[in-house]
């Protein structure tokens, strides 16, 4: 069968692949043209655009950008025509995947969504359209099965993708222990217990946590404090950024390996904030965003917490530092707890378990979605 996916952002890049990888193991004949990144290249799709072309984040870089995206649109629809896939699959990335659904609904293609909108924060209107645009709807969070039924909407609960990818990663931790985070062997004190710090993927946003994050470094000397890079940036961007921090590394490609080893994170909120939930790792959420587009979204924005972690747990598992909250010495005094409570350590693995717990009980996410995709598209 033919498939055209659609993932705009390096985790939809990530379970994407995943997803192509059962998706083959059940379809041998499986004929994949994706928008991703090099994960799905190297699960044999034909990547017709990057998602690093499609990134766009906030209210404000939306409407700079609306021409391109409006382009982007276009172009989408002419090369689905142009393939003619036994299914549509689009993953999150609702602003645009939304507008092809409602279109792609129009061509009479069947519409498979992985990874819903979290139209449960925010645009809860959005509902009605998938429920007219989405042939079926495959969510990785517990509750959100709970929400669609409100909506007399029935989806499949297929757990959580970054479990499998985590299990995977821990169980190759002896050798990725042993392999160094510093890509050109220049970590200066590679005994110090590491502090990871994970500002997000997108310029504005790193330059908005990153400051702040480098700025407490300077109070923990006896920690090794390194930086995530996100795989859309350039090595340049960081090194500017890093230039008066001789104190702090960053590695890129290695963000799993780096939380292997990270005694404590500072995070953004997003996927990340579950992934280092996963890894064991203590963390503090921050959050920052431009003045405008943190008001408009204080507005729109119906939920009780902002990271992952907390929301699924529904209570707050992980202290949020968010807007004029994430300042330096807040960050200093929730780090310097993270690193020497042990009360609080243990309270936070015991969480993390039940969140786990969570996550998993519908087995492994990428297998279960692959094994409905195709029951689907086969009745």
């Amino acid at each position: 069968m033919k498939y055209y996916i659609i993932a705009g952002e390096a985790s939809g890049d990530l379970h994407g692949s995943n997803l192509i990888k059962e998706l083959k193991k059940l379809d041998q004949q499986a004929d994949i043209r994706c928008w991703g990144g090099d994960l799905m290249h190297e699960q044999g799709a034909t990547i017709v655009k990057n998602y690093k072309d499609l990134a766009f984040m906030g209210f404000i870089e939306v409407a700079k950008n609306l021409p391109t995206i409006l382009r982007n649109i276009k172009f989408c629809k002419k090369d689905i025509l142009s393939f003619q896939p036994d299914a549509l699959i689009l993953i999150d990335y609702p602003g645009f995947n939304l507008r092809i659904a409602e279109w792609a609904r129009k061509q009479k293609l069947r519409v498979i969504y992985y990874i819903s909108p979290q139209v449960w924060a925010w645009k809860e209107s959005r509902v009605k359209l998938i429920k007219e645009c989405v042939d079926k709807m495959l969510v990785i969070l517990p509750f959100e099965k709970e929400f669609y039924k409100k909506w007399n909407y029935d989806v499949d609960y297929v757990g959580h993708p970054l479990v499998e990818v985590v299990d995977e990663v821990k169980s190759r931790q002896s050798s990725v222990v042993s392999r160094g985070y510093d890509s050109d062997s220049r970590l200066q004190s590679p005994d110090l217990p590491i502090v990871a710090l994970l500002p997000g993927s997108r310029k504005q946003e790193i330059l908005k946590k990153l400051p702040v994050m480098l700025e407490v470094s300077r109070m923990f000397p006896e920690y090794q404090f390194v930086v995530a890079q996100a795989p859309g940036q350039e090595d340049g961007f960081y090194q500017q950024i890093l230039r008066n921090y001789p104190n702090v590394k960053s590695v890129k490609n290695q963000t799993y390996d780096l939380l292997v080893r990270a005694k404590a994170a500072c995070v953004t909120s997003g996927t990340a904030t579950l992934e280092t939930a996963l890894f064991g790792v203590p963390e503090v959420i921050c959050y920052k965003g431009s003045a405008v587009s943190y008001q408009i979204a204080k507005r729109l924005i119906k939920v009780k917490y902002i990271s992952l972690v907390n929301l699924i747990m529904d209570k707050p598992v992980v202290k949020e530092l968010i807007q004029d909250e994430l300042t330096v010495d807040n960050l200093r005094k929730e780090l310097k707890e993270l690193l020497n409570d042990e009360t609080r350590r243990e309270q936070l693995q015991s969480d993390y378990k039940d969140l786990r717990d969570k996550l998993s009980e519908g087995g492994h996410a990428s297998a279960n979605a692959a094994r409905i995709i195709v029951q689907f598209l086969r009745h």
